[in-house]
């Protein structure tokens, strides 16, 4: 079943999810927005219902929700978005680009959101509110933890575990069966060759844990 959706936030991202949802042919019946930006009536066609009290109109067994909150400076929010939503019942859809490759042997979490020209291998597993942004190549058997934007143009070799609120920044290249803690951020371009602890900020080639 089609069940209509509401966009949570607008910017960047949001735009993104809307060219998605359209090619997926998901009906989209609005975007929420913070009350400072009230003014504006429609998004790319979309039109504005509010903000995110006014998501609680609908009943949560006639919509599904979208997280439109994308960028690292918003991880956190976006996260607290989710967890809001989704403890008082409400369902997330996944996006899914229609060019993007995903093996049989792949499983998707909720509210997964999978760009244009992105690849999953056999094997992997993507966790809940997690973004594999444009062009992003995850191999086989890699897990993926909650909360994590995968950038635009990441490769992931074989076997690598991501874990939970992670930023895999824009191009960066992690070898086979590394492990990535928890709340840490992978800097643009960066490689990663080992394992990396929690809560930590690795930068350059090869990847140097930032201060160091």
């Amino acid at each position: 079943m089609n069940i209509p959706v509401i966009i949570l936030g607008f910017g960047g991202h949001a735009r993104v999810l809307i060219d998605v949802l359209r090619l997926q042919g998901i009906q989209i019946l609005g975007i929420s927005i913070p009350d400072e930006d009230l003014n504006h009536k429609y998004y790319d066609g979309i039109p504005i219902i509010g903000n995110d009290k006014d998501v609680l109109e609908y009943s949560k067994n006639d919509i599904r929700l979208i997280n439109g909150l994308g960028s690292v400076k918003e991880s956190e929010h976006r996260k607290k978005l989710y967890e809001q939503f989704s403890n008082m019942g409400y369902q997330f859809t996944n996006a899914i680009h229609p060019s993007a490759i995903i093996s049989s042997n792949v499983h998707l979490s909720e509210a997964v959101q999978v760009m244009a020209g992105a690849v999953i291998q056999p094997g992997a597993v993507v966790g809940i509110n997690t973004i594999i942004n444009t062009r992003a190549s995850i191999d086989h058997d890699c897990n993926i933890g909650s909360h994590v934007h995968i950038a635009p143009g990441v490769t992931i070799s074989g076997g690598v575990i991501v874990n939970d609120n992670v930023h895999v920044g824009t191009g960066a290249v992690i070898i086979q069966g590394v492990s990535i803690g928890n709340n840490s951020v992978i800097g643009a371009g960066a490689v990663v060759i080992n394992n990396v602890f929690d809560n930590t900020t690795v930068l350059g080639v090869p990847a140097r844990v930032k201060g160091e």
